[in-house]
């Protein structure tokens, strides 16, 4: 008489088998109730697989302090996403990239055809950053334009990446308009220093590297609220203000790159990556049976809910498939299978000891799991340096990757080992 407990666990895994499908295939479910949420999941295609638009644009940071660069570019970076994901671009990818001593910001607009319509879209995004007057200049400039080309201004590192708000306000004395500007915490703090050792000195606000407010700091400003004075109109305030709740760039940025990739590319992509998969699913399917019989056949069907798994997880998480991503999906299933070759063997080793079915079957997978655990364990550390180092679509490669063998250990030590168990004789 069978055991319980592989039943309770197989019942599980014909549910979880279920869901995959469901997630995977909802069209072929239409007309099962409920089925309207699974049609809603998705594949979340890449820029190679969708085809869009790829922008490369380079970081002037000639002005910028060494040490401040680092975080000036990824301050630019957070802010083109923020303004990217205002207009509601369909999975973008932002990343900074470091060429030589060049500091870039790769943009990649999946869905986006038009370059033009995508330069837009990222803007003109003004470059707002605060500035002290250098001790050894004995002028104390008072207005803006002309009046201080002759400073020199030091950089301080208080940038428009600190800025959590910008509002429209009004002169209380002449009603003029003009941008009241608050910090987020670490902005407010840098503010608060900056004014607090420049009592009685100019600050310069500077907006495009051009000074457009000079004021005087009176006092120590600790609130973290800043205001901008430049004899504005109520047109150029709305707009400034516009720009600047959108993102002001902490560093100025250069287009030098921009490529448009067709959707067709994509498709073509796609059908040749499915046909590559199928085949080599078949190939290993069909040699797991020519090799162990009807252990085979139970580690084909394991294989065949690794994969469904496998997708129904890349609809959910969503992980952003890209050509090499779904190279790496395809070389998990050969890895997914090598599991299984580790532990029929041990079973076979143990069966030539004389020990019955069971025992066999317990002794296999446990003294398989070390070998099974520190393969896999030296491929997910690939993964995670490949993810952690590299850009782009070699990304997408290890996360794949790394997905398909942490589930590869689940499908061989708990399913194939349930479907064995159902299906052995004491």
């Amino acid at each position: 008489m069978l055991q319980k407990k592989p039943w309770t666990a197989f019942v599980i895994i014909l549910f979880l088998t279920i869901f995959c499908f469901l997630i995977d295939l909802p069209q072929l479910l239409a007309w099962i109730p409920g089925s309207k949420w699974f049609s809603q999941q998705r594949f979340h295609l890449g820029l190679d697989l969708k085809g869009g638009t790829q922008l490369i644009y380079e970081a002037e940071t000639k002005d910028i302090p060494k040490e401040e660069i680092e975080y000036a570019v990824e301050g630019a970076r957070n802010v083109i996403e923020r303004r990217v994901n205002v207009f509601g671009v369909s999975e973008p990818s932002i990343q900074t990239s470091k060429v030589g001593g060049d500091q870039r910001i790769i943009v990649e607009l999946p869905g986006i055809k038009n370059v033009s319509e995508a330069i837009k879209m990222i803007g003109a995004t003004p470059v707002l950053d605060f500035r002290e007057l250098k001790e050894a200049e004995g002028a104390e400039p008072v207005g803006r334009g002309s009046e201080t080309s002759t400073v020199s201004w030091l950089y301080t590192g208080l940038t428009g990446k600190y800025l959590k708000s910008a509002l429209i306000d009004f002169d209380p004395q002449t009603n003029e308009p003009l941008v009241s500007l608050e910090f987020n915490k670490e902005g407010a703090e840098i503010f608060g220093n900056l004014t607090t050792k420049n009592v009685g000195k100019p600050i310069a606000i500077f907006l495009d590297n051009q000074p457009i407010s000079v004021p005087t700091v009176r006092e120590p400003i600790t609130s973290g609220k800043a205001v901008i004075t430049g004899k504005f109109t109520l047109e150029e305030a709305k707009e400034l203000t516009s720009r600047l709740s959108a993102g002001a760039l902490p560093l100025p940025i250069k287009l030098i790159s921009q490529q448009n990739i067709g959707a067709s590319l994509g498709k073509e992509s796609v059908k040749a990556s499915i046909i590559a998969g199928l085949i080599g699913l078949l190939g290993v399917a069909c040699l797991m049976i020519l090799n162990y019989g009807s252990l085979g056949v139970l580690s084909v069907l394991s294989l065949f809910v690794y994969c469904l798994i496998n997708l129904c997880l890349f609809k959910l998480i969503p992980v952003t498939l890209t050509l090499p991503g779904i190279a790496g999906f395809i070389l998990s299933i050969g890895m997914a299978v090598d599991a299984n070759v580790l532990i029929f063997e041990r079973m076979k080793e143990e069966k030539a000891l004389g020990k019955i079915s069971r025992q066999a079957i317990k002794d296999g997978f446990s003294r398989a799991w070390p070998a099974i655990r520190d393969g896999n364990l030296t491929t997910l550390i690939v993964c995670f340096i490949l993810f952690y180092f590299a850009t782009g679509m070699v990304k997408g490669f290890a996360v794949t990757l790394s997905l398909g063998v942490i589930i590869s250990m689940f499908s061989a030590i708990i399913i194939t080992r349930n479907f064995i168990e159902i299906t052995s004789k004491k």
